[in-house]
């Protein structure tokens, strides 16, 4: 697919992180508080817009824009290198040794002095041009939980926009619409 890359003349963009493996962390509400909190983190501190996502078990979709003086990649960076810290003393405190250690097996990059890779090193920013684009990639992370059969509803997936999108209430953060 080649390259991806953040460009100055595009302000939205489709992300995609996957978990290393893609070995299914987020299965407890625990895993997925990690992300909501550190999202929201990043909205109110780093200029983070999140106009959309959805937490799957093994992998989020984002689409984000950067209003602040902090880069996209700087603000990804961050999050990942938060939550990776995170996740792996949450997997730590609940006994999770097969997680553990296949993130441990896969620690790229030792200089980092980093003990676990949980995060697939890249996160695949895909510039969004258009709104019929934006439209159709806010449709497709809304439908991936209902494409793997979790639910029936995009808006009953709780981690993910659809809710927002769909004008309810209780949803766990605060989104960016256009």
């Amino acid at each position: 697919m080649g390259t991806w890359k953040i460009h100055s003349d595009t302000k939205y963009y489709f992300c995609t992180t996957s978990i290393t493996c893609w070995y299914p962390v987020f299965t407890e509400i625990e895993y997925f508080t990690i992300i909501i909190d550190s999202l929201a983190y990043c909205q109110n501190n780093k200029g983070l817009a999140l106009h959309g996502y959805v937490i799957m078990l093994n992998h989020l979709h984002l689409i984000i824009s950067a209003n602040g003086s902090i880069s996209i990649p700087d603000i990804i960076r961050d999050f990942k290198r938060y939550t990776s810290s995170e996740i792996s003393s949450l997997l730590k405190t609940n006994n999770q040794k097969n997680a553990l250690r296949i993130f441990k097996e896969a620690v790229i990059d030792s200089k980092n002095n980093q003990e676990y890779q949980v995060w697939q090193p890249s996160y695949h920013p895909i510039g969004l041009q258009t709104e019929h684009f934006f439209k159709q990639k806010l449709n497709y992370i809304h439908q991936n939980p209902v494409e793997k059969g979790y639910v029936n509803e995009p808006e009953h997936w709780r981690f993910s926009s659809a809710a927002n999108y769909s004008g309810f209430n209780n949803v766990p953060i605060a989104i960016d619409k256009l």
